[in-house]
């Protein structure tokens, strides 16, 4: 190689290097917007991200003694046992395994967090996040990440999701939010026993109240009239009334008889006597039961309502206490049980993170918000050429 082919060779090299450059600056926005995230994205979920395992739990609530329609989907036929599904007890153990509450029960077993926190998982993974702190706060909304509880619309069972990065952790937490799931179930239905005996209870003690009152009552307003029965004291007065009414009668005939046949007969005089004083017995009999304020009909009306009263609150009484016993058969046979349709699996390998459909996405994604800046700037030099 002579001088001159050598001093050729090197003049190319820097223009090799200017039109590289020039390149590299004309395509600068498609580098940066879309080629270094996903060669960031290829190294992330490539070499660094970590494997999450999944584990899966199904369950439905049931009740006995109470019947539902037929139908082809398979919760029906899982539920043909002679147990019917708890709907809104479902959903309150779902909200509950959401909730702070079973967060606060799974932290109480020993190394939870560190479960989701281990130095062997990438930063971006595990717990905190960046841009997060490790308050509690921070754990529920990684928690709500990494555990999800829905209900099955197909099957109309509830599922139970656990993500973790071992699989036995997986495993272990699902074990548990199941296990608390079924403590809630329990305290639920002591609840609802607990509630629906103490209202029995309640309606027994306001019908007993009603009933000792009504015949305290009864007894004050007897003692206060002197009468037992006003009634039946009703039937005795005119009982003898009609007695002395048959005994004047037979006497003014007798009276009658011996006018006509010896009106001078010395006992006529004798018989006007006993007639009239007869007669005044019944009138005072008569005045016992009505036509005065302390006759025995003017306090009937009153005996009557107390008497009414009291046969109420002794059907109420009676109607309560047959409810309280209904009530504690019922707390006894309409209690809610978990029934376990698939219990916790220990999976046996990762199904996240999707590392190829990741890196698609993000390029995929990187590639429209590009051509997406660039219509954008492009339309706004044209407008400003325009101009």
């Amino acid at each position: 190689m002579n001088v001159e082919q050598s001093f050729l060779i090197e003049a190319k090299i820097p223009e090799r290097r200017s039109v590289f450059s020039a390149w590299l600056i004309k395509r600068r926005w498609f580098i940066i917007c879309v080629i270094v995230p996903t060669i960031l994205a290829t190294i992330y979920y490539g070499l660094i991200a970590s494997d999450i395992y999944t584990s899966e739990s199904r369950f439905v609530i049931k009740s006995p003694d109470q019947k539902r329609a037929q139908s082809a989907t398979l919760a029906n036929i899982i539920q043909t046992t002679g147990l019917s599904g708890g709907q809104e007890q479902t959903n309150e153990v779902l909200a509950f395994v959401r909730s702070r509450g079973a967060l606060k029960s799974l932290e109480q077993n020993p190394g939870f967090r560190s479960r989701f926190a281990s130095s062997q998982t990438d930063a971006l993974s595990r717990f905190p996040q960046p841009f997060s702190n490790d308050s509690f706060e921070g754990l529920f909304k990684y928690y709500g990440k990494m555990v999800d509880a829905r209900l099955d619309s197909e099957t109309g069972m509830a599922v139970i999701t656990v993500k973790a990065f071992t699989a036995k952790d997986a495993y272990e937490i699902n074990r548990q939010l199941l296990g608390l799931s079924e403590g809630l179930v329990n305290r639920l239905n002591n609840r609802a026993q607990a509630n629906g005996i103490a209202e029995a209870v309640k309606q027994v003690d306001l019908a007993t109240d009603r009933a000792k009152r009504a015949r305290l009552a009864l007894g004050a307003y007897r003692n206060q009239q002197e009468l037992i029965d006003p009634s039946k004291q009703a039937m005795g007065v005119l009982e003898i009334a009609n007695s002395l009414t048959a005994q004047r009668s037979a006497l003014q005939v007798q009276l009658e008889l011996m006018q006509r046949v010896a009106p001078r007969n010395p006992a006529i005089p004798e018989l006007r006597n006993r007639i009239q004083a007869i007669s005044g017995q019944i009138a005072s009999q008569d005045s016992r039961v009505v036509g005065t304020d302390s006759g025995i009909a003017s306090k009937l009306g009153g005996y009557e309502n107390l008497l009414v009263e009291q046969e109420f609150a002794t059907k109420s009484l009676d109607a309560a206490n047959a409810g309280l016993v209904q009530a504690r058969a019922e707390a006894q046979r309409q209690q809610f049980y978990l029934e376990r349709v698939v219990d916790p699996n220990v999976p046996d390998m990762p199904l996240l993170p999707h590392r190829i459909l990741n890196i698609i996405v993000i390029a995929a994604c990187a590639i429209c918000l590009y051509f997406i800046g660039w219509m954008f700037t492009v339309g706004i030099l044209e407008h400003a050429s325009d101009e």
